[in-house]
């Protein structure tokens, strides 16, 4: 059953893209491709056929165009072009940082990262550095515990320091800036996973982080473009070529790389409406608090990205009819803060480090929007949510 109809039908406007009988709120997992990155990738598809490390003029074509959307991105992260490589996404990027990281340093040595982590970074160095990975603790706001991390720094030099941008569960904020400094105080590399910060929040400063990646698919670009910023003298994790100047094997997706371009320039924008962003979600909060009993917001008292709210609802009894679920069944694509299989909880790691306790997490719901998604897409999902919740008290079943 569909919540009150938006404009008269149930379809979600992404510029030209159309989710018939869907609102969409799920970008922290992945975005729409946008219009803008759509043209750019059907324009360079045709225009730049050839390989980029061809010597024929069609290859050097397909080179000056890729190298184009590299600069573009130093400018945008606040960095020297050479220091980007082009990856697949943030999956291949951490991966490839863990690797070159244990392949330089001692084999005693440990790497620390932050308990929030996405698996892409805390799968990636537990691989490479089996049984040597120290998770620093987050509080119960969801913030690294700044502090604790600069009194261990005194006391252990680590093969280097991984702390996210942005959490993509909770969107809570994590203190990079002060991290730059005080690693490099201590000549220690920092690495640092931007995939939901990029797109959403200026990048100016990051260019400053020693390892720094993210992926296209969070802000409008297709799904299989990334970048990673490196040192010099990094390895690369792939075998069997010397592109990007041997830093990472294969040839290069010069369509993707300037449809990424093209997502972040529409993205650059929007970034004069982050604080409006900010308070709308704000509105959202007041509006679930009225209409949800016990509502909790996760990481309230945080600064988070403008489009993630993470929340605790009322419990509906059964995992297998969770938030998420029922909300599919209204016309919200969202997501849920554990994955939940014939009746078997698997707790984020992310929320059990904030101490949201293991038996609520089939009560946790993430609803990440974007640039697109204003105050009546927003106040349909408060309406939808309400709507749930009256019907499973009313009648205990959906």
């Amino acid at each position: 059953m569909h919540c009150g109809a938006l404009a008269g039908s149930r379809m979600f406007h992404v510029e030209h893209a159309t989710f018939e009988d869907m609102l969409y709120f799920d970008h922290n997992a992945t975005a729409p491709l946008h219009p803008a990155a759509k043209a750019a990738w059907l324009e360079a598809q045709e225009k730049f056929p050839g390989n980029p490390s061809s010597q024929h003029r069609m290859g050097k074509r397909a080179e000056v165009a890729l190298d184009g959307a590299r600069e573009f991105l130093a400018s945008h992260v606040g960095c020297v072009a050479s220091s980007l490589v082009w990856t697949s996404g943030a999956t291949e990027a951490a991966n490839a940082v863990f690797a070159h990281l244990a392949a330089v340093s001692d084999g005693s040595a440990r790497v620390w990262i932050s308990a929030i982590e996405h698996p892409c970074v805390a799968d990636a160095a537990e691989r490479y550095f089996p049984g040597r990975v120290v998770e620093m603790a987050v509080t119960r706001a969801g913030v690294l515990d700044l502090e604790r991390v600069a009194e261990v720094l005194m006391e252990e030099t680590p093969a280097a320091v991984a702390v996210m941008a942005a959490n993509n569960e909770t969107g809570v904020l994590q203190p990079w800036r002060d991290l730059v400094a005080l690693c490099g105080t201590r000549g220690v590399p920092f690495v640092c996973d931007a995939t939901q910060w990029v797109g959403r929040l200026p990048m100016a400063g990051l260019g400053e982080v020693d390892y720094l990646f993210g992926s296209g698919h969070k802000c409008g670009a297709p799904v299989g473009v990334g970048f990673l910023k490196v040192p010099s003298g990094f390895r690369s994790l792939l075998a069997g070529g010397p592109q990007e100047e041997g830093r990472r094997a294969g040839t290069q997706n010069v369509a993707a790389a300037v449809s990424f371009e093209a997502a972040l320039r529409e993205c650059e924008k929007r970034f004069g409406e982050v604080e409006e962003r900010v308070a709308q979600r704000g509105e959202v909060e007041r509006a679930l608090e009225h209409v949800l009993p016990e509502v909790v917001i996760i990481g309230k008292e945080s600064e988070r990205l403008w489009n993630t709210l993470s929340v605790l609802a009322p419990g509906l009894e059964d995992c297998r009819q969770r938030w998420v679920v029922r909300l599919d069944a209204a016309g919200i694509a969202a997501s849920s803060g554990s994955a939940c299989a014939s009746g078997v909880e698997k707790p984020s790691r992310v929320l059990a480090a904030m101490g949201v306790p293991a038996g609520a997490s089939d009560r946790v719901l993430r609803l990440s929007g974007g640039w697109e998604c204003g105050p009546q897409e927003w106040a349909e999902v408060v309406r939808c949510l309400e709507g749930v919740w009256e019907r499973w008290r009313g009648r205990g079943v959906g």
